[in-house]
Order: C-alpha cells, then structure tokens, then sequence
C-alpha cells in the first residue's frame, strides 16, 4: 500500500479521499491555492502545500506546481479526485515517469477514452449501442449539414474532448444548425483547448442513466449498479438516484453487462463510470466513459455498502480486485442532491460569499459530504458545489421523504443556494413517480 497520497483537488472530494486514506494508514499532503488557505481539508491531512494563485490554470491545474509539491513532501502516489486533472492523460503520463503512481487509468486508456470520437469508435466495436451520428469528429459545416440530414432533427453538437456537460448545443431544426455548430467548436477549444466536435441525435426527453463499474490491472471487473441522473439543468446534474426507477430490468442488465464488457475491452484499470441515454421506446446508448471517481459516487456507496476511493486506492497499488461480482448486493434506494451556492431564480447564476450560517442535516442515514463551515468564503474561482445530501431508504418513497427532510433541515446564510428548488424537483409529480426525463427542470423554469 501506498505510504502517503498527495490529494490533487480541492473542496468536498479533497475531504472524502482524506478520510479513506486515513483509515487505510495512508499519509496524505493537501494542496491548496491562496484562496484555499482555510480550507477544510487542510485541517485532517497531514501536510499541505500552497501550489499558486487563486486562477485554476496557475494552481490546480498546473501539473508543474502539483508535481513540486508531491516530490518535496515524498508522496508516492497522487489522487486527482474529480475534475481539474482527473482525467489529463499527459498528467497521469507524467506522473509515472516522474515515479509517482496516478489513482485512475493508465494514460494510453486515458487518451482513447478521453477523445470523445476514439471513444464511441472503441465501444462501438465493443458491441455497444451509439445514438445516431458522427463517429469520427466533424470537420466542416457542409459535412454536419448532411449527417444532419442524414438522422434528422433535432441534433447535438459536443465537444470531442468535453465533459461535465459543458459546451454542448442542440440544433432542433436546418436554421439552427450552423450557429450551434460555430458555438460548439468555439466552446470546444475555450473548454478543453480542441475545437474538433462530433454530432448525434439529440433525444430531448430521455432518462440519462450511468453504471458503475470497478476494474483491476489482472484484467478483473465489476459493476456496482446503476445510477439515474435524469434530474439536469443544462446537461448538469443536479439529483441522482440508484436504483433507476421505472426501467425494466433486462434493459438495466443488459446495460451493466455492456458497460463492464466495454472498460474490460480497453484494458480500464480503477472506478470509472458508464453513461447512457435511455428513450422512451426502451433503446439505450452508450455516450461517454468518465475516466475518474464521479460526485455521485455516494449513492453506489450507500446502496452497496463499499468504499468506492478505498476500492480505487487498493487498485492503484496493484492489489487484486477483492470484490466478486456475485459480493455485489445493493439493497434499499439512495438519492444524491447537490446543493449549489447558486441562485435559481436568476437562471442558477453563481453566488459566491461568506458563509455566515452552516448547518448541515443529520439523522439515521443521512450523509453530508462537503467542505462549508460557517466563516468560510465561498470563492468565485472554483465550481459552485456546496455539499451533496445523500440518503439511503429502504425504497424510493421513503427515500424521497427523507431527503425532503433533510433539505428543509440544511441551514445555510450568506449565500444563496439550490436547496430550496431540489425541494421543488422532489416534489414534482413526474419525479414522485419515477417518470421524469432529462426536460424535466427546463420544464420547471420555463416562463410562464
């Protein structure tokens, strides 16, 4: 097992891997930038390193900086967390070659999975199901105009090199097309420094449901069920459930197979995660492989009673998977909801400031990850994520209920945040009865 783990991220997640860590007898280094210097994390690791300036490019996501920090304090392994360089094939390269251990993929899995077009094209020959569209990027107008024509409308244009859904734009009709697909390209290079896209058809009321799956370097996999991310806003998550309610079970079977069929046929070594859109005739389609520890990670941790980050760290240091999957049991319902300090009612916009009051719910089964705590200034560099409230249920009824709870219990002044509109969402008729789809928060924020 590794010795000490430098921890390359910030906020909530940084927190998470620092307490598994510690219950494995592992050291940890936090880094931080100037605007971090009273994060929560720096108080439960051993060490911390300042790494740089508030911007992220000059601090979190300066493979330099981050490099320095883990070679002067001895680390011998670096867990990106999520985000940042959690899924930067040229960092996880360099940190082999500079002797430290990468938790996540090897590079060369990292490169193929990361390119959206090598993507699709490796699962595709893996036998799982695409979306109508483009497997190899887009390269002009003319040649989106006919695949276009080709599948018809509506479509989406999405970065090659995106994730977390930023950068994506749909197309309902022909007029549409070409001012979505110069906002792609545009996006696509300002985002992720790629200006390549591909196209597919876009299925505006479909259920977006992911599968977790586990992989060793002895060529050994997992699945640990799924997750229903439906509850979006602008391709953002916002809740997220396990099990996926109202969805047939050989289609959920049939998905999980496919999804660890496809991380073992590249060679996928740690957590990653399967994504797929589901509509409303019962098809499925693969969309994209996260390369990384997701921040849902806890509803699968809740339902299934395994420390996902221990599993990866254990992984990492080259030891067999200890899982079978016939060990894998999920019990009961859990539900994610993210609490953002963020404003809905002026369209989700960020707010950042003081926290001048922080109280987070409690109870049986209910779980809070985050980094607030009264005092700490909610910075305007850094995504808006506040806490995820997870509960676990004996069934989604009681799980709904719970969560209810604990949301109207969070306490939080100084800043604005999404907890009242998760309430809201919950409440929807259509989510009660597990039938919502991806529209669902646009529905709720149309005027009028």
């Amino acid at each position: 097992m590794f010795a000490k783990v430098l921890i390359a991220n910030r906020g909530e997640i940084a927190l998470r891997i620092a307490r598994t860590c510690r219950g494995l007898g592992i050291r940890t280094v936090a880094v931080y930038s100037s605007e971090d210097a009273d994060a929560a994390v720096l108080g439960v690791t051993d060490e911390a390193v300042r790494i740089g300036p508030p911007p992220a490019k000059r601090s979190y996501l300066s493979i330099p900086a981050i490099i320095g920090a883990a070679r002067r304090t001895g680390a011998d392994a670096i867990h990106p967390g999520y985000g940042f360089l959690s899924e930067d094939a040229d960092f996880a390269e360099v940190c082999t070659t500079s002797g430290l251990t990468f938790i996540g993929p090897p590079a060369p899995v990292l490169r193929r999975l990361g390119d959206k077009a090598l993507a699709r094209a490796a699962m595709a020959e893996a036998g799982l199901p695409l979306l109508p569209g483009t497997v190899d990027p887009v390269e002009s107008l003319a040649e989106a105009q006919e695949t276009a024509r080709e599948i018809g409308y509506p479509v989406i244009i999405k970065a090659v090199g995106g994730g977390g859904g930023r950068g994506m734009h749909v197309a309902t009709t022909a007029d549409e097309l070409p001012g979505a697909y110069q906002r792609g390209r545009s996006d696509a290079q300002a985002f992720f420094g790629n200006s390549r896209v591909f196209l597919e058809r876009y299925l505006p009321f479909a259920r977006h449901v992911e599968v977790q799956v586990l992989c060793d370097g002895e060529g050994n996999g997992v699945h640990l069920g799924e997750r229903d991310c439906s509850v979006q806003r602008r391709h953002q998550k916002l809740i997220e459930e396990t099990p996926a309610p109202h969805l047939p079970a050989h289609l959920l079977d049939e998905m999980k197979r496919l999804a660890l069929h496809g991380a073992l046929s590249v060679g996928y070594v740690g957590c990653c995660t399967f994504e797929f859109l589901v509509d409303d005739r019962g098809g499925f389609y693969f969309l994209e492989v996260n390369c990384r520890i997701q921040v849902e990670h806890p509803v699968t941790e809740m339902a299934t009673g395994i420390d996902l980050v221990r599993e990866q760290i254990r992984v990492a240091a080259g030891h067999p998977l200890g899982l079978k999957q016939e060990d894998i049991v999920p019990r009961g319902a859990a539900i994610e909801c993210r609490v953002n300090a963020e404003d809905p009612e002026r369209g989700f916009v960020p707010t950042p400031g003081l926290l001048t009051e922080f109280r987070p719910p409690g109870g049986p089964f209910v779980r809070v990850d985050t980094h607030g705590f009264p005092g700490l200034t909610i910075s305007s560099s850094y995504d808006s994520l506040l806490a995820k409230v997870v509960v676990w249920a004996p069934d989604r009824d009681e799980a709904i209920d719970r969560m209810r709870a604990a949301l109207e219990e969070f306490r939080v002044a100084g800043v604005s945040t999404t907890s009242a509109f998760l309430r809201r969402v919950l409440d929807e008729p259509a989510f009660r009865q597990g039938l919502h789809s991806t529209a669902l928060v646009e529905g709720m924020t149309q005027p009028g």
